[in-house]
């Protein structure tokens, strides 16, 4: 916590409750953090405690404390967000600064303050009124995750070469049949592989079981021998890079994409995380229900999980042309 030096002891209370009792990410500490250091910021702008040109960046918080945060209002808030989507601007210095964030955006914010006065109202009580409590998210655009095909996976996986083919190629059996994280994956140690399982840290440090099939503990085997030869700094990683440390996940996203690039497919377009959403695609066409690929995946709300049911599923296309109505075809009578 001695990186955010400017922080308040509420803020700093909050972020290290999230970090050492929650077991949540240096990266969504950091997020909240930045956000709520935003939030202050403007409050404070907007209470006239400077003068009314005073950039946000410049405002110094260290002073808020709990009897500032008491006296924040619903209507407060919805000044913030309002703010948020008409006038604040990621490059306030280029020549023709586009103003507003995106609604994405502006939901990780409000996230953000939600988990805050949740904390302080029901997890310390050290306030009776939430502000943000019963306020809605701003209404996201819904897009389908892209996936590979079953087709483009196959290519995929036949362009793996290279030096370290058995690695790079068990990486990817991995993530097209576990579909696990690039994080997950880097974390993964010798010991977490079992015959036909492995044992996955996921975010907020749950761990999770992962089963595989034949083909992939078939890919994991044949690597194997090769990964008993490297000495590593950290000898316990599954997977090793050529400087002798464990595999990052920077080393995980080129090999992904070199693969890509080997196969003809457009690297712009897939990614790992794309070969996640590639596994939870086949896994429900395939007949797994939704719960089942939510605990494969380590969701823990089932919504995020449902965004795969409405891709096309194979299954459905075949029952829906085997009825006998789908091949009749009057169009041209009717003209």
């Amino acid at each position: 916590m001695q990186r955010y030096h400017d922080c308040p002891t509420v803020l700093r209370e909050f972020l290290t409750y999230h970090e050492t009792i929650k077991g949540q990410s240096p990266r969504t500490i950091s997020e909240y953090y930045l956000d709520l250091r935003m939030f202050f910021r403007f409050m404070k702008l907007m209470r006239g405690d400077m003068p009314i040109h005073t950039r946000l960046e410049d405002i110094d918080i260290k002073d808020v404390d709990l009897e500032f945060i008491r006296g924040i209002t619903t209507a407060d808030i919805f000044d913030f967000l309002a703010y948020l989507a008409n006038d604040r601007t990621p490059n306030p210095d280029s020549p023709a600064p586009a103003y507003g964030i995106s609604p994405a955006a502006r939901a990780r914010k409000l996230s953000a303050l939600k988990s805050f006065y949740k904390y302080l109202t029901v997890r310390t009580k050290q306030l009776t009124e939430n502000p943000v409590a019963d306020l809605e998210y701003p209404k996201l655009r819904k897009s389908l995750p892209k996936y590979l095909t079953l087709e483009q996976s196959s290519a995929l996986l036949q362009a793996v070469s290279g030096p370290n083919e058995k690695r790079d190629y068990a990486i990817l059996m991995l993530f097209l049949n576990c579909g696990i994280r690039r994080s997950e994956l880097v974390g993964l140690n010798l010991t977490d592989v079992y015959e036909d399982r492995i044992r996955v840290i996921g975010k907020g440090n749950k761990e999770r079981i992962v089963y595989f099939g034949s083909a992939c503990r078939k890919a994991i085997d044949a690597y194997l021998p090769e990964r008993s030869k490297k000495v590593l700094t950290d000898n316990r990683a599954l997977f090793g890079s050529r400087d002798g440390n464990r595999i990052s996940v920077t080393a995980v996203h080129r090999l992904v994409k070199k693969a890509l690039l080997q196969a003809g497919l457009d690297a712009t377009q897939f990614s790992a995380h794309k070969l996640r959403h590639t596994a939870a695609t086949m896994m429900l066409s395939g007949g797994v229900d939704v719960k089942t690929v939510q605990e494969v995946l380590g969701h823990e709300n089932l919504n995020t999980t449902q965004i795969y049911t409405h891709i096309e599923s194979t299954e459905l296309k075949i029952a829906a042309e085997a009825n006998p109505l789908s091949k009749l075809d009057f169009a041209d009578e009717k003209k």
